[in-house]
């Protein structure tokens, strides 16, 4: 049986986030691209899978979705740099990114409060059962996430940090 692993090229498991991912609002100054990120051994029934960043440390009280991506069909296994820009051409057919919690598709950067200790940041990618979920285009990252976890078989994930100084 093979490990289902998850990885970044160009984000440290365990380490720190690079600034250049850091969003462009709430004052922070970043370039808002997503990462490479690169996955293996998932189940052999898998019909799809998911991507999600999540930072539990965000000053919510549920947390902040930075990216959810749904739909990638089952031969995927590598998101290209910056493939959650807005309109994204690099994703795969069928691919559909779902409302962040900047309310926008697309990839949003980290931009912690300042002088906050560093925030985790979850990359997850999820196998899942089913071809495509069944959620409407502009579901809530709640409804995705509840959808994502129903239909999940496996799971890789990584986390990182990253903090903005005071």
């Amino acid at each position: 049986m093979s490990t289902f692993t998850l990885s970044s090229p160009d984000i440290p498991a365990g380490g720190s986030v690079p600034a250049h991912f850091e969003a462009d609002v709430f004052g922070c100054g970043g370039r808002n691209e997503s990462p490479v990120l690169q996955w293996s051994g998932a189940p052999a029934d898998t019909r799809s899978f998911a991507v999600t960043v999540y930072d539990p440390d965000a000053p919510t009280g549920s947390g902040w979705w930075h990216w959810i991506v749904v739909d990638l069909p089952a031969g995927t296994s590598e998101l290209q740099a910056n493939a959650g820009a807005k309109g994204s051409s690099t994703l795969p057919a069928g691919a559909r990114q779902m409302r962040n919690d900047y309310g926008a598709f697309a990839w949003g950067g980290m931009c912690p409060p300042p002088g906050d200790k560093p925030h985790r940041y979850i990359f997850t990618v999820h196998a899942l059962s089913v071809e495509r979920l069944d959620i409407p285009d502009d579901a809530t990252a709640a409804i995705c996430g509840f959808m994502i976890n129903a239909n999940t078989i496996a799971k890789a994930t990584f986390t990182s940090t990253y903090g903005r100084p005071a």
